[in-house]
């Protein structure tokens, strides 16, 4: 469903991924962003190893960043000809775990604001963790998502609500 081949980063999601991340020691964001797209052929390469078939690629994923373990962060275009900026952020752990966590760019960027990352976002296995919003990245939200200014919480209930069948679409995937 692939609806833009481009592979550039829009130009909020690169001020906002310029900044740094601090992990400090497990109390931070466990987010390692990068400097670019993964490539059609690395994207294609990860989603398979992570299913498991091999029959797949990677068209659907823009992969824009990972954890310390190696889950990674992507739009998923399910958005037939919307824009990058409108598709949903996701996260694909590297023990399986999946979710939505952002309806679209500009959530994006309030979540991040919010002091989550995308595996924050869709986990809660670090009981003492708790997120600390980020002054520089509340600056980059303000600048280029005004008009989506919402409390993280909210960014993470409203992205769940609208896309609750995304673990199971990609566990059926799986071979």
């Amino acid at each position: 469903m692939g609806s833009t081949d481009d592979r550039q980063f829009p130009a909020a999601l690169a001020a906002a991924l310029a900044l740094p991340f601090e992990y400090r020691g497990g109390k931070g964001v466990d987010f390692e962003p990068f400097s670019a797209f993964l490539s059609a052929e690395d994207t294609t390469d990860w989603f398979r190893a992570w299913t498991g078939n091999a029959e797949l690629n990677g068209d659907d994923f823009r992969v824009f960043g990972q954890n310390g373990s190696g889950g990674y962060a992507a739009f998923w275009l399910v958005r037939p000809r919307r824009p990058l900026v409108e598709q949903p952020v996701v996260f694909l752990g590297s023990e399986g775990e999946t979710g939505v966590v952002a309806r679209d760019l500009g959530a994006f960027l309030w979540l991040l604001a919010g002091g989550y990352g995308p595996w924050e976002a869709i986990t809660s296995y670090e009981p003492d963790w708790a997120p600390r919003p980020n002054p520089e990245l509340v600056t980059v939200a303000e600048r280029c998502a005004a008009d989506s200014q919402q409390a993280a919480a909210d960014v993470i209930e409203h992205a769940t609500r609208e896309f609750p069948d995304f673990d199971d679409t990609m566990m059926a995937l799986c071979d």
